[in-house]
């Protein structure tokens, strides 16, 4: 599994550590993931994603999973949450 986020698309950045001595070794800069159940107003079921943080935290900000997958870009998302943005714009359609 990959670590990537499937709403915002941050993944592992890579850097130097860097001694007093100025030695650089490489090192790896991981995203804060946690497996999540955000609630789909739309689908009216939970669905489970692998998010970071800061994602979370605009999703919140946002009003929810169905406002926030609506405004994100396509690009951006991941393949499983692009197939739940169209779930969610079919369903919202079909009630409106």
């Amino acid at each position: 599994m990959s670590r990537r986020c499937e709403l915002t698309g941050k993944g592992v950045l890579v850097g130097n550590n860097v001694s007093h001595a100025q030695n650089k070794t490489r090192r790896r800069f991981l995203p804060n993931l946690h497996v999540v159940s955000l609630q789909s107003d739309a689908l009216d079921r939970t669905v489970r994603l692998r998010v970071t943080s800061s994602a979370l935290r605009t999703v919140e900000k946002q009003g929810g999973l169905d406002p926030y997958l609506r405004a994100a870009d396509d690009r951006i998302l991941s393949d499983r949450a692009r197939r739940l943005k169209h779930r969610i714009e079919k369903a919202s359609a079909a009630t409106a």
